[in-house]
């Protein structure tokens, strides 16, 4: 590593401001930084630092979305081993490498794209690169449907990266989620491709993988059943396995909780948020599951579609989301209640998820504004009362 070191001080200069490569030093502080922690520190004021700052954050849950990743992988050859009838004849391997070869390109066109756009826009401004695509980077490739075309994918990360994030100020200052954005932008743009029962089609080959398969296959997700108020056909263990029809990263539910369970050990995450999301959810599926027409068990609901992954990795983005502590249960709570609701009275829109999110994201400052209201008011309540 001190090889390493050695080298990039060496070639500093050349993208320092004067040197041949000056325009690309935002590529190269991009990467540095990427490396290493900064050696940098503030000026003015009085801080507090320690060795955690936002990049090894970001890695952190890059690091927790792993297990559902790479599940999501596997589950998508067993998916497609599954339609053609040719899954007792294969290996685990041939199993998981379709997938792994399904889901590459997409993460590499997402990473491309997005980061891409990214050190354009900071050597354009002569800013630091910034780190929140690294998340977003692989968290939307793991929310959409694996037969999504890469051109319809790039549009979605362009259009994600730039309206959802740059023009806002970059990571930090952005108002909406922007892998959900991503999500929306095909959603509302291509909703053939991203709801219904042409969501799942199993290929016919992989670069040599899973030739037997056939050209087409359809079928429903447990949420497009849900969308059509009709009992799910698949068992409660395939459900919590993962062994369902579904975006990539979003059907094992045990994956998740373990991705979950290091984002809040390592305290990046908000068990307030995580928690109230599922209560919730809960509360207001068995609202309906009592009074309503529903055949879905209220606990159908939090392990289908994406509304584990949600609560765990996007309702709890520090940017995004409210940052009071009180705020936390509000925002959270309202996330599980939009998503329900969502779901049961909306039959053209069976997953409720996302805009549960994305609208909840929009209220986010306005739930801190209010809570932090409420306190001050307490406050001076108190001192009136002392005087």
């Amino acid at each position: 590593m001190s090889a390493l070191r050695n080298y990039i001080n060496k070639i500093r200069p050349t993208f320092d401001k004067g040197g041949k490569l000056h325009a690309f030093k935002s590529v190269f502080e991009g990467i540095e930084t990427f490396l290493y922690v900064p050696n940098e520190t503030s000026k003015t004021g009085v801080h507090i630092h320690d060795a955690i700052d936002s990049k090894r954050i970001m890695s952190m849950v890059v690091i927790a979305l792993m297990p559902a990743m790479l599940f999501g992988m596997y589950n998508v050859g067993y998916q497609n081993y599954l339609a053609a009838g040719e899954l007792a004849s294969a290996s685990f391997f041939d199993i998981f490498i379709f997938g792994f070869l399904a889901l590459l390109p997409k993460i590499i066109v997402s990473y491309f794209v997005g980061l891409g756009i990214e050190f354009a826009w900071a050597g354009w401004k002569g800013e630091e690169i910034q780190e929140g695509y690294l998340v977003t980077g692989i968290i939307i490739p793991l929310i959409i449907p694996i037969n999504c075309p890469l051109w319809m994918l790039a549009l979605a990360c362009a259009f994600a990266v730039i309206f959802a994030k740059e023009i806002f100020g970059g990571t930090g200052m952005n108002i909406f989620n922007v892998a959900l954005v991503a999500r929306a932008f095909l959603f509302f743009s291509y909703p053939q491709m991203m709801s219904g029962d042409k969501v799942w089609i199993a290929q016919n080959s992989i670069f040599g993988f899973g030739n037997n398969l056939p050209d087409s296959f359809t079928a429903a997700t447990p949420l497009g059943e849900i969308g059509a108020n009709t009992a799910t056909t698949y068992s409660t263990a395939d459900m919590i396995l993962g062994f369902i029809p579904g975006s990539v990263g979003e059907t094992s539910i045990i994956a998740i909780a373990l991705g979950a369970c290091l984002l809040l050990i390592t305290g990046i995450a908000s068990w307030k948020t995580m928690i109230s999301v599922f209560i919730g959810g809960t509360l207001t599926a068995l609202l309906f599951q009592v009074f309503g027409s529903s055949q879905t068990l209220f606990w159908q609901h939090l392990i289908m579609g994406g509304f584990a992954f949600g609560a765990v990795f996007m309702a709890t983005d520090p940017v995004t989301s409210a940052r009071t502590e009180g705020g936390k249960w509000i925002y959270g709570c309202l996330i599980g209640v939009m998503a329900i609701v969502i779901r049961e009275l909306n039959p053209g829109y069976p997953e409720g998820m996302m805009l549960a999110i994305l609208l909840m994201n929009m209220f986010a400052p306005l739930i801190d504004h209010i809570v932090v209201s409420r306190n001050i008011s307490k406050r001076m309540k108190r001192q009136t009362t002392n005087k």
